[in-house]
């Protein structure tokens, strides 16, 4: 038997899933900063909780969230993000009633997502997670405003 503090196991099943995730809001929009990123901190971490997913290290960048989940091989990757994006989306607009204005169909994250096994470089990821922010400031590929509105393409 594999004896290491990752691995988890249930009666029969031992097993150590762990998958680095990546997604974002509809039309990659900078919502995600202030109150708001508390709430989808607490929102995701409740949803989690509740299907028995750990997370292992997670960073809210303002305009994607990264991940790192150790989810049980008993769902999927696809359909627990379905539940994921679909009850956290909810949820958003539960709380944030004025965000359905900006996103008529109440879909607040964007289709897809990027999904990563983690092998034996757990480590590694952990701190790209976690040093995500700082690299993505010092390379100057955020701000916290948006020059264009993408549905009238004007200036703000």
């Amino acid at each position: 038997m594999i004896k290491d503090k990752d691995t988890q196991s249930l009666e029969h099943t031992k097993w150590r899933c762990q998958y680095h995730i990546v997604f974002s809001p509809k039309y990659r929009r900078m919502e995600i900063y202030g109150e708001l990123k508390k709430d989808i901190g607490w929102i995701l971490r409740k949803l989690c909780e509740d299907k028995g997913v750990e997370i292992i290290e997670a960073e809210a960048c303002p305009d994607h969230i990264h991940l790192l989940l150790s989810i049980p091989p008993k769902y999927s990757v696809s359909s627990f993000m379905g539940y994921l994006k679909g009850k956290s989306s909810l949820m958003i607009f539960d709380r944030h009633a004025n965000l359905k204005y900006k996103y008529g169909s109440r879909t607040f994250w964007s289709r897809g997502y990027f999904v990563d096994t983690v092998g034996r470089n757990k480590k590694q990821i952990e701190n790209y997670i976690r040093n995500q922010l700082q690299q993505d400031q010092i390379t100057d590929q955020i701000s916290l405003r948006e020059f264009l509105d993408p549905f009238m393409g004007s200036k703000k």
